[in-house]
């Protein structure tokens, strides 16, 4: 008696040639070791006498409530950002209001929300020195900090989140300040 052959499909050839090319692939990859298994990586290993670059030195302390000049790690609102205690708030607030030269008018948009304190950064100063910014939309001012920075003198500035708050002229937006120095 004479069976029948059965002709193999094209596609289930393919199939095979596939799944079998996977499985080669999977069992290459299963060693821990770099190379699939091939020995010791030696193209990565340092060299002798190589100087590995060392670690900046932090530029904040940790953040937390134990050191309150550094805002809570993920703080995501104004307060939680402000550092700023109430006293530090009235004393910026307080002092006198036309004592200082005017260093002229500027634009001012919100700076690092992480900086603490009460500062402007603004070319229109060449050294870091105190001043007052007082806003044009309500007349309110602030004792501050002023740090320069390049630019020409009508270039924009930035004002810490804490100065903002005092002004009262919201976290957004671009806003015009007169700059005093004293």
């Amino acid at each position: 008696m004479r069976h029948a052959r059965f002709p193999i499909p094209p596609f289930a050839v393919h199939a095979a040639s596939v799944a079998a090319l996977g499985v080669a692939l999977l069992v290459a990859g299963c060693s821990g070791d770099p190379g699939g298994g091939a020995g010791a990586d030696t193209a990565h290993a340092p060299a002798p006498g190589q100087i590995r670059p060392k670690l900046r030195p932090k530029l904040w302390p940790d953040p937390g409530p134990g050191n309150p000049a550094v805002p809570v790690a993920g703080a995501v609102t104004a307060e939680a950002f402000d550092t700023t205690t109430e006293a530090e708030r009235a004393a910026a607030t307080a002092g006198p209001t036309g004592a200082g030269a005017a260093l002229g008018r500027t634009v001012a948009t919100l700076g690092n929300p992480a900086d603490p304190g009460f500062w402007l950064e603004t070319p229109l100063v060449d050294r870091v020195r105190p001043g007052r910014a007082v806003a044009a939309a309500n007349g309110k001012a602030v004792q501050l900090e002023l740090r320069p920075i390049d630019g020409a003198p009508g270039a924009g500035s930035r004002i810490s989140l804490a100065a903002l708050r005092l002004l009262g002229v919201g976290l957004t937006g671009l806003h015009e300040l007169e700059v005093f120095g004293r």
